[in-house]
């Protein structure tokens, strides 16, 4: 098995859309180490974090993080551990166009 370690995702989504920032490839495992959020604003804004298995429409059991409020020209650093399968979406959401989302991890094949 090879382990590929990598940025897996970036996103900076439309206000108030979910957004995939990754999905799992075919045949592949993934570790997300971490997620970082940042907010490039100077108002406070909120932010939701999903992971869907086999890329399932949303629902309230998928949240790791909901509505939670990021200070203005401030990052949150997530360190996780999540894993995923193949197909699993990762799905992000915020209030205002002014977040950036980042994941990081391994791809395992």
């Amino acid at each position: 098995m090879a382990t590929t370690y990598k940025v897996l995702g970036q996103s900076n989504p439309a206000a108030t859309t979910l957004t995939t920032l990754y999905t799992v490839p075919a045949s592949t495992q993934t570790v997300v180490s971490t997620i970082t959020v940042a907010n490039l604003a100077a108002t406070a804004a909120t932010y939701r974090i999903a992971v869907r298995v086999a890329a399932a429409s949303i629902a309230n059991a998928q949240y790791l993080a909901y509505d939670v409020s990021l200070p203005a020209n401030a990052t949150d650093t997530l360190t996780l551990g999540v894993t995923v399968g193949a197909t699993d979406v990762i799905s992000v959401y915020a209030s205002s166009a002014t977040m950036s989302f980042n994941a990081f991890g391994s791809e395992i094949v």
